[in-house]
């Protein structure tokens, strides 16, 4: 029964984690100086559309550094190409499959203050282009402590480039692609409109 009450409130404090990073993510969009959104879709908004919370897409992973990694362009949706290197992996169980997600460190970034102990985590999964935009998703994480760590997939969110032409958005590296449904976080469209997005 302990063990029962205690499963319970981790899940309780993901969505409670999950229910902030909406309200952060929907605040942003409305902010008609920092918003992607183009004028026409603004006027409009209301709300980002997200997968309901699901708490069996916060997965215990193991941390992996991987201190040997050189520095390389991360390919974008224009010719920019930003310097990041693999910082390490996280390991994990979906579905039954072993599945690894390799987390990035951008060398522009680590240098900023508050992006010191920033990784990023850009994923293409099998909802790419069905539920979800076909150029990938992304999750932000700080450097892990601990080897045991809890990796959630309900606060993935689209690049720029899901909502505007006008953005260069990393585009996730071979690596990074599960070859699952990850039917968690964002997903295509606004204000619970589902609409297909070009790839670009």
């Amino acid at each position: 029964m302990l063990m029962m009450s205690s499963s319970c409130q981790v899940k309780d404090r993901g969505q409670e984690v999950h229910e902030l990073f909406l309200a952060e993510q929907n605040t942003n969009f409305k902010d008609s100086e920092h918003s992607p959104l183009t004028d026409s879709d603004l006027a409009e908004f209301k709300f980002i559309n997200y997968y309901p919370y699901d708490p069996a897409y916060r997965i215990e992973a193991r941390w992996v550094l991987t201190p040997d990694e050189e520095p390389f362009p991360m390919p974008t949706s224009t010719k920019r190409a930003p310097l990041y290197r693999k910082y390490g992996e996280f390991h994990f169980e979906l579905d039954g499959r072993e599945l690894v997600l390799a987390a990035y460190r951008s060398l522009d970034l680590k240098v900023i203050e508050g992006f010191e102990e920033h990784l990023f985590i850009p994923f293409n999964d099998l909802t790419n282009g069905v539920t979800s935009y076909a150029g990938g998703r992304y999750i932000d994480f700080s450097i892990p402590t601990t080897e045991s760590v809890n990796l959630d997939f309900n606060n993935s969110y689209h690049p720029y480039c899901a909502y505007s032409h006008k953005y260069s958005c990393p585009i996730p590296p071979d690596e990074n692609m599960l070859d699952v449904e990850i039917e968690a976080g964002v997903k295509l469209g606004l204000n619970g409109i589902v609409e297909e997005t070009e790839e670009h």
